[in-house]
């Protein structure tokens, strides 16, 4: 399954493992770059020597490519960016940032740059800023997400009609039919993540992937859009930030709400009633924990499936009859 995704990321499958705070360390990378997509390891939840650690136990673990995902909000991107040069990382993904932040002085030192955005507006400040492929992430999506609420099925093809550059859809995809279904819109790949959390080699607390396979329809939300938008699954610190919100809160009530940890108090530490628990719409397919190799495995299966069947489908035309 060779295309510019495959080509650029020097990967087998047009599919990359995203890089999630909490979940997404070196085993759950090393074992996706092994069963033959990207793996990416998430920066934002750890201090620059956690970096480190887990970068060099990566290149133990696996002699494929992976990345690192840096969101541009959190402290210490200079020494994370430093770490990633010093450490020889040759794939960057960025996010929650402005991409001329970083993207120059990445590419300049050897570094495939993608970028994730939630907006047609913000994948052409990407393209124009220099980066190798964008990551266009629906509303659907995981954890940090855009204040539009625009879906996968709207945003990919409407930046495939502008776009110049490879392009990754995320939000929303766990299967191999949500795969189709994303490419056939215009897009060169899909970045998975809810899917992955609930994978033997996550580093999700135990407690955290079993409400992910008991999540059903309805069962996260969008919030705290305010300061960063992100879809949690409801819990009771969701509950406290919608009564929170009958009191029409200021951005400081907000931020003292949320305090500090809540994600790894939820997703690391598994406190399943106070801590933030971040995870995507599509947590409601998800009923099984497996190894990275049998996800992979499944979703190729069910992407070929899709695909037979798509074959077989006869529409006739008004002009055929």
């Amino acid at each position: 399954m060779q295309n510019i995704i495959t080509k650029l990321f020097n990967i087998r499958y047009p599919i990359i493992q995203a890089g999630m705070v909490w979940n997404s360390g070196w085993k759950l990378a090393s074992a996706s770059s092994n069963a033959g997509i990207l793996g990416l390891i998430g920066a934002g939840s750890m201090y620059p020597d956690v970096l480190r650690t887990h970068i060099r136990k990566c290149k133990i673990a696996t002699d494929k490519p992976f990345g690192v995902n840096v969101p541009m909000f959190y402290p210490n991107i200079e020494e994370l960016m430093q770490i990633i040069i010093e450490e020889g990382v040759k794939i960057v993904f960025t996010s929650a940032g402005n991409p001329n932040t970083w993207t120059s002085w990445l590419k300049e030192r050897g570094i495939t740059v993608v970028h994730v955005v939630s907006s047609l507006k913000f994948a052409l400040k990407a393209e124009a800023a220099g980066v190798d492929a964008i990551v266009a992430e629906g509303f659907e999506a995981g954890g940090h997400n855009g204040r539009d609420e625009t879906t996968t099925l709207t945003l990919i093809p409407m930046i495939h009609a502008q776009l110049k550059i490879p392009l990754i859809a995320a939000g929303g995809i766990a299967t191999g039919n949500g795969m189709m279904a994303a490419m056939a819109l215009g897009a060169d790949g899909v970045q998975i993540g809810s899917r992955f959390v609930a994978s033997v080699e996550s580093s999700a607390h135990k407690a955290f992937k079993k409400a992910v396979l008991l999540a059903k329809e309805g069962d996260t939300q969008l919030t705290l859009k305010e300061l960063a938008p992100v879809r949690l699954l409801k819990n009771k610190f969701y509950e406290d930030i919608n009564h929170l919100y009958t009191t029409t809160p200021s951005k400081e009530d907000l931020k003292n709400l949320l305090g500090k940890s809540r994600a790894k108090c939820g997703m690391f530490e598994g406190d399943l009633e106070e801590g933030e628990l971040e995870i995507g719409q599509i947590s409601g397919l998800i009923d099984t924990i497996a190894s990275v190799f049998d996800i992979v495995s499944t979703i190729l299966k069910e992407f070929d499936e899709c695909k037979s069947r798509i074959s077989t489908i006869n529409i006739t035309t008004t002009n055929d009859q």
